[in-house]
């Protein structure tokens, strides 16, 4: 008796184990087929897909107890060892993907050459899934209707596809939704209005497509929602009231669409008590900032620039204990600023350019010691001089006052910053004098931009000290003397900081024979026209390989045109006209292949204009006043 037990206690062993040496022939099939449509995997994972027994395949889970397989997790990013490793798989995915009818979790997220669509019968045959990750594919066409079969659904993540189509009125379906996300695809047509019955929804990001219509009225029905994001779509209509039940909203961003109408914000305390973030900048908004934007006591960043709002900002903003940065630029607004906007002790930036703002400042703003970067450019502040006090906050690396009104030298009380500032805009306002000796101190600048003053001066040599400058716009002064002092500038940098340099109209003069030799070689944008400069453009303007354009026109410069201009693959737009150019056009220069904008009219260049693209289609204005030229587009050359 003894013995049959064992023997039966043996046997039912021997089955256990074949059973679990072979997986289901639906599950091993829909595996195989989908291992059979791509053509690339650099995770070498299912080349290992050898055995019968799927269930030991890596990023393959089964259920224990039926042994079908219920997870296939095989994310582009994932860790091998102890390392993240990022992997790709190109091919299409398998519609035989359905065959596997007990999954509960998909994840094939950043695996960027993955492609086709998604099988039309996903929801009539995974009725258990619970998570699906298709994020960072290469996936398109349009939503199949049966995902809203879905009802078990809790993570659906198809971001940054080329998904087309509407978003299924059905998708009312997916009751059990926590997480939606579709952003960065070419999805178009209006947001059903059914989407506000899932009431679980607790992250909703639809931004980045070509959605349109309102946004549903109910939205505010979404009581579990934290974050929303409908945000650079096209979207038209009012921001609906009902945003303003999302009481555990954390996120509210709808900015870059064509909103229109006044911003909804609570009528009474309480109400988006947990709102943290709130963009809304880029629409059609108009109406006043009402004061109870002050119950909005967690938020954090407020940005509503370039709507078209109207009043003077609110008194209540002081209430907003917690914001670090607020974006009012481009609006309509008018007024003082409120005393209390110096209570906001966490604020690091605040931008308000662009309005009709009225001085004086504040004095209260010199309490706000974490502020680094303050806008108060094109305002009617008329402050006719920076106020001191200004330059005393400890935190402050980023001022832009420009069109203030400011007029007078610049003072040296700006000094202090010299250790911490690294962006300065002064530009359109009355500045006249000459440039301090000890602008090169401050070491730490990227941006200078004193253009559209009276300054007479010139560029002091202590300029070459500005080590880490990217940005210096200098243009409509009346500054005078050499360039070149600007192209030897130190540099921390192989090639220099220096991408963006303007120096036009101005009385600079000489020669320009440090272009592209004093280590600055990353300039993309130089425009000295405008001013009475001589001499020849250097060979060494050559090494500028970054060049996009360049702008010497209206000057005194002559002699030939360098052929090593034709190493600068990357110029698009070149203006050499109302100059003393000679000889003729170097065939090289047909290496300019990204060319789209050239002007060498009025100079004394003579011969055959190369023949080829993208000289010959050129309009002939582009070489008019050279009386020299010849060959298409201007009138063939005489044997």
């Amino acid at each position: 008796m003894g013995s049959q037990v064992l023997w039966f206690l043996l046997l039912l062993t021997l089955t256990t184990i074949c059973k679990s040496k072979s997986c289901h022939p639906n599950d091993l099939k829909g595996l195989q087929d989908f291992k059979a449509g791509i053509y690339l995997d650099t995770s070498s994972r299912l080349n290992k897909w050898k055995s019968q027994d799927c269930c030991k395949w890596e990023g393959i889970s089964c259920n224990n107890e039926n042994g079908r397989v219920v997870q296939i997790n095989l994310p582009g990013l994932y860790t091998s060892g102890d390392a993240p490793f990022q992997s790709t798989m190109a091919g299409e995915l398998s519609p035989s993907i359905t065959l596997l009818k007990f999954l509960e979790v998909i994840d094939m997220s950043e695996l960027v050459g993955l492609a086709g669509q998604i099988p039309p019968s996903i929801g009539l045959h995974l009725p258990n899934l619970r998570k699906l990750n298709f994020l960072g594919n290469n996936f398109s066409g349009s939503l199949p209707q049966s995902i809203c079969k879905l009802s078990k659904l809790e993570e659906f993540y198809l971001q940054e596809n080329s998904f087309s189509g509407f978003l299924p009125s059905c998708i009312r379906g997916l009751k059990n939704l926590r997480r939606l996300d579709i952003h960065s695809n070419k999805l178009s047509g209006a947001i059903p209005e059914s989407i506000t019955s899932l009431t679980n929804l607790e992250s909703l990001c639809f931004q980045d497509n070509f959605l349109t219509g309102n946004i549903p009225e109910n939205i505010g029905n979404l009581q579990a929602l934290k974050e929303l994001d409908l945000s650079n779509n096209s979207l038209t209509g009012i921001i609906p009231r009902s945003v303003a039940k999302l009481y555990s909203i954390s996120s509210l961003f709808l900015n870059d669409n064509q909103l229109e109408g006044e911003i909804p914000l609570p009528s009474k305390p309480g109400q988006l008590s947990s709102l943290q973030f709130l963009r809304l900048q880029n629409n059609r908004l108009s109406g006043t900032i009402h004061p109870s934007i002050g119950y909005l006591t967690s938020l954090q960043r407020l940005s509503l620039a370039n709507n078209q709002l109207k009043g003077t900002v609110p008194s209540s903003l002081g209430n907003l204990k917690s914001l670090t940065e607020l974006y009012l630029s481009y609006n309509q607004l008018s007024g003082r600023l409120p005393r209390s906007i110096g209570e906001i002790s966490q604020l690091l930036l605040l931008s308000i350019s662009h309005n009709m703002i009225e001085g004086p400042l504040p004095h209260q703003i010199s309490s706000l010691s974490n502020l680094q970067s303050l806008d108060l450019s094109f305002n009617h502040l008329k402050i006719s001089t920076i106020p001191k006090w200004l330059m005393q906050l400890p935190s402050l690396s980023r001022i832009y006052l420009a069109g203030c009104g400011i007029h007078g030298e610049v003072q040296d009380y700006i000094k202090p910053l010299a250790k911490s500032l690294q962006e300065l805009d002064l530009s359109a306002n009355q500045l006249s004098g000459r440039f301090p000796a000890w602008i090169g101190s401050f070491t730490q600048l990227y941006t200078l931009n004193l253009s559209n003053n009276k300054f007479v001066s010139e560029i002091p040599s202590t300029f070459t000290n500005l080590e880490n400058l990217g940005i210096l716009d200098l243009h409509s002064n009346k500054l005078q003397g050499s360039v070149n002092s600007v192209f030897q500038m130190k540099s921390r940098f192989e090639g220099g900081s220096l991408t963006y340099l303007d120096l036009s109209d101005n009385n600079f003069s000489g020669a320009i024979d440090q272009i592209g030799r004093g280590g600055q070689e990353n300039i993309r944008y130089l425009n000295l026209s405008h001013n009475f400069l001589k001499g020849r453009l250097p060979t060494s303007i050559g090494t500028l390989k970054s060049l996009q354009i360049l702008d010497l026109s209206y000057n005194g410069l002559g002699s030939n045109l360098p052929i090593s201009l034709a190493n600068v693959s990357t110029l698009e737009r070149l203006m050499l006209h109302k100059n003393h150019f000679t000889g003729r056009i170097p065939e090289e220069f047909l290496k300019l292949r990204n060319l789209k904008e050239l002007n060498l009219s009025d100079n004394l260049l003579e011969g055959k204009i190369p023949n080829g693209k993208p000289f010959i289609d050129f309009p002939k204005s582009s070489y008019s006043g050279n009386r020299g030229l010849c060959g298409k587009p201007l009138p063939p050359c005489k044997s």
